[in-house]
């Protein structure tokens, strides 16, 4: 299995989504896992993030540890995130976590969808 290491110029995880993903993973007990970022087709703009808590890596993923976690991201969608930031929001009506991507040139008003 080949797996590349990459770094915080793919994706940088801030203080708020680094504590939310090691409290979700350790309920989960997957204490060596971490969240899964892919990039599909859908949403208003085109392209939408799919996010999902992994246990570890597949064959040809991408492993960036950042801020204590590991993040997983297919070579495919690494295209498309690079220089991006995870952030997570408590907020009631639009909480959760938050990829901000210098990358996006179009994002929908919801802001779960972007365009690059």
């Amino acid at each position: 299995m080949k797996i590349t290491r990459g770094n915080e110029k793919l994706i940088r995880v801030l203080d708020g989504a680094a504590g939310q993903l090691k409290g979700l993973l350790e309920r989960q007990g997957r204490t060596s896992g971490g969240l899964r970022i892919a990039v599909v087709g859908g949403g208003c703009s085109g392209l939408q993030y799919q996010m999902d808590l992994v246990d570890g890596p597949r064959d040809r993923d991408i492993v960036v540890e950042s801020n204590g976690v590991q993040v997983v991201i297919d070579p495919k969608s690494a295209l498309f995130v690079g220089g991006s930031e995870l952030d997570y929001s408590g907020d009631l009506q639009h909480g959760g976590f938050k990829v901000s991507n210098p990358n996006a040139m179009v994002t929908c008003s919801c802001g779960e969808s972007f365009a690059a």
